[in-house]
């Protein structure tokens, strides 16, 4: 079974902050966390806004509290508002219902962790946590 290790967390990182800044996207903050929802490591770019940290965790935890990627929470949220808030207030109040929280696969396809991405727009943060995954050589499951 695959793990994810400080060492992929951070490659993880490095790859969506580097694909960021070849797309010239704003400044990011990326955070990866681990299955149980512990922050395992996180990176925030000079000239970010002063809340990223939480809002890109909160894009991840509440991706990883419902087994899909926070794009499918923001469709959810639309669609059953009552519910996702409902389970927002159940988890703490700590989802981010928008694009940018995507979930990590090892390589049975279970949910080994999740990244959260957010500086730009929710496309575009989905587009550096992919590409954070990959960089990692993990394989993720956006929605």
């Amino acid at each position: 079974m695959t793990q994810l290790t400080l060492a992929k967390a951070q490659a993880i990182i490095a790859g969506a902050l580097a694909h960021s800044r070849a797309q010239n996207y704003a400044p990011m903050g990326v955070a990866v966390l681990d299955a149980r929802g512990v922050l395992k490591a996180f990176g925030i770019e000079d000239g970010s806004a002063l809340r990223r940290a939480d809002i890109a965790i909160g894009k991840a935890y509440g991706a990883l509290s419902m087994g899909v990627g926070s794009r499918t929470l923001g469709v959810r949220a639309v669609e059953r508002p009552h519910f996702i808030s409902a389970v927002n207030a159940a988890i703490g109040g700590s989802m981010i219902p928008v694009a940018g929280g995507v979930l990590i696969l090892g390589d049975d396809k279970s949910i080994i962790g999740c990244v959260g991405v957010t500086g730009d727009t929710s496309d575009n943060d989905e587009a550096a946590a992919l590409a954070g995954i990959a960089a990692a050589g993990l394989a993720a499951h956006p929605s």
